[in-house]
């Protein structure tokens, strides 16, 4: 197996502390590593500064919206339960994710008389529940605007501490619009409102949906990453975003969710449904010329999509190097752009 195939070779060890608990403030505060391919030049600089690194390109942001997707009730017996909803399957049932034992029929209770039925386990720990208030079946718009009431921000399992008011505004972008994921598009929390109107005199700017899952936080398993069996997230491209990308014009994609959709539009044609696309560096962009991204998990798919745009022992490399500058890594963390 070569090594690009090689789980193992995605690895690396970072300190804790250098896990960003919360982000940076002002936004364009964080850091910002950036590094040109044809030169093998790295630069270290700031947000702030973005501009300044940028060449002619259209940016492409991810306009998803994160739902308040964990809530905390208890079962008939009284024992507390958390839930946290991952993607609906049907207008009636959803995937979820809970900590502690449960069985099917069983009956969990939330707030405002909100309750889940549990339909099915699923081998991968993952549930099929129905979500019900005072005898109706709520479909994903009813559910969401409760779950803005009774829930809480969704943070990532290595920021370990509770939610808070805040992060109902720092785990969102700019852009968010189209309620679904349960997850941020990470790389976009660096952009205010501000900094996106200076960029956007020189540069075009367009959007796209991709409701990020919590399958995103999965790591590999499988040693030869090519037998990993990706998670699906629905994506739609709007007409404005699909001319652009069926332009020659050179793009830049804001985060790794957007190269994806960019990309499995690229290759498909289809500009809505399910993208399930795994980029690695045995699997190369095809239409993304540049990317404004986080530092990601090792062993991720993140990690190897990066390293799809850089190699892998270029991508680890430009992570000690982050790591050695002190930059702060994962969601609420620092930036790379790549050139």
């Amino acid at each position: 197996m070569c090594e690009d195939l090689r789980l193992s070779s995605y690895d690396y060890a970072l300190d804790k502390g250098l896990i960003a608990s919360r982000p940076a403030h002002p936004k364009e505060s964080a850091k910002l590593l950036v590094y040109e391919r044809k030169s093998a030049k790295i630069t270290h600089s700031f947000f702030a500064n973005l501009g300044d690194f940028l060449p002619p390109c259209a940016l492409i942001f991810n306009d998803t919206k994160v739902i308040k997707a964990r809530i905390y009730g208890h079962k008939e017996s009284g024992a507390k339960v958390e839930l946290l909803l991952h993607a609906p399957l049907s207008p009636q049932n959803f995937l979820a994710q809970i900590k502690g034992r449960v069985r099917v029929g069983e009956i969990l209770h939330f707030k405002r008389g909100l309750m889940a039925e549990i339909l099915e386990l699923l081998e991968d720990g993952l549930r099929v529940v129905r979500l019900v208030q005072e005898g109706r079946v709520l479909e994903p718009g009813a559910l969401y605007a409760l779950l803005d009431e009774i829930g809480h921000t969704p943070l990532p399992p290595y920021i370990k501490r509770a939610d808070e008011k805040s992060d109902e505004r720092d785990y969102q972008s700019i852009f968010a619009k189209n309620l679904g994921a349960v997850a941020a598009p990470t790389a976009s929390l660096h952009f205010s409102e501000a900094m996106v109107e200076n960029l956007s005199q020189k540069h075009a700017i367009h959007t796209l949906t991709l409701h990020i899952g919590a399958g995103t936080f999965r790591g590999v398993e499988c040693e030869n990453i090519a037998l990993h069996k990706m998670h699906k997230e629905f994506f739609h491209i709007p007409p404005q975003t699909r001319a652009l990308i069926d332009s020659k014009s050179p793009l830049l994609c804001v985060g790794t969710t957007a190269a994806r959709s960019v990309e499995h539009y690229a290759r498909t044609g289809l500009f809505s449904g399910e993208c399930d696309l795994f980029l690695h560096p045995q699997n190369l962009p095809l239409r993304v010329d540049h990317l404004l991204t986080n530092f990601h998990l090792p062993r991720s798919t993140l990690i190897m999509l990066v390293a799809a745009f850089v190699g892998r022992e270029r991508i680890l490399a430009l992570y000690r190097e982050a790591m050695r500058e002190n930059y702060r890594f994962y969601s609420y963390g620092d930036g790379m752009l790549i050139l």
